[in-house]
C-alpha cells in the first residue's frame, strides 16, 4: 500500500509541514491533488481554518463562527464536503494525493476518507496528516499498513519523490 502518514505533536505543525512539502513537490514537477490546511490565528483554538486545494491553490474556509463563548466543533462539514468534491476530479491528473488530516469526519467515514481509498485503489501514493486523537481510527482504516514518517520535510518529500521517480522511469 502506498500510504504514509505524519503525526506532529505540536498544534498546527502538521498543517504547516504539509504546506511546505506540497510547495516543494510542486516545484519539483510532481502533479498533486488534495488539500493542505492553514490556520489564521495561529495557536488560538478559535482560529479560522482554510483548505488550499492542490494543485491550483483555491482556498475554501472550513471553519464557522459559533459566537463568543462557544465550545463546540467549529468545522463547517458542508464546506469540507465541498472541498472533497472539488478535489475528486483532480485525481485524474495527479500522481500523488496529499490530505491535510485524517480527522474526526474521516474517522466517522466522511470527509476525505472515500477519496483516499479511491486514490489507493488506483495505485496512487497518498500522504496524510493524522492527529493523536484519530490515530486508532486511522490505523483501523489503513489495516495497519500505512507507513509512519518522521515529521520532517526531507523525510516526507523523499517518500513522495520515491514514488514520483518510479512513475517517471
Amino acid at each position: 500500500m502506498r500510504l504514509a502518514y505524519v503525526l506532529h505533536p505540536d498544534r498546527g505543525a502538521t498543517d504547516a509541514l504539509l504546506g511546505v512539502v506540497a510547495a516543494q513537490l510542486q516545484a519539483a514537477g510532481v502533479a498533486l491533488a488534495g488539500a493542505v490546511q492553514s490556520n489564521a490565528g495561529g495557536d488560538d483554538p478559535r482560529c479560522d481554518m482554510d483548505l488550499r486545494l492542490l494543485p491550483d491553490g483555491l482556498v475554501i474556509r472550513i471553519s464557522q463562527s459559533l459566537g463568543p463563548g462557544s465550545t463546540g466543533c467549529r468545522l463547517d462539514a458542508g464546506a469540507l464536503e465541498t472541498a472533497v468534491g472539488l478535489v475528486e476530479p483532480r485525481l485524474a491528473a495527479a500522481e500523488l494525493l496529499i490530505v491535510n488530516k485524517f480527522g474526526k469526519h474521516e474517522a466517522e467515514g466522511r470527509g476525505f476518507r472515500a477519496l483516499v481509498a479511491e486514490a489507493l485503489a488506483q495505485g496512487m501514493p497518498v500522504l496524510i496528516g493524522v492527529n493523536a486523537a484519530n490515530l486508532v481510527a486511522f490505523e483501523e482504516f489503513s489495516g495497519g499498513l500505512a507507513q509512519p514518517l518522521a515529521p520532517d520535510v526531507g523525510a516526507l518529500v523523499g517518500w513522495c519523490l520515491m514514488y514520483h521517480l518510479k512513475n517517471v522511469v
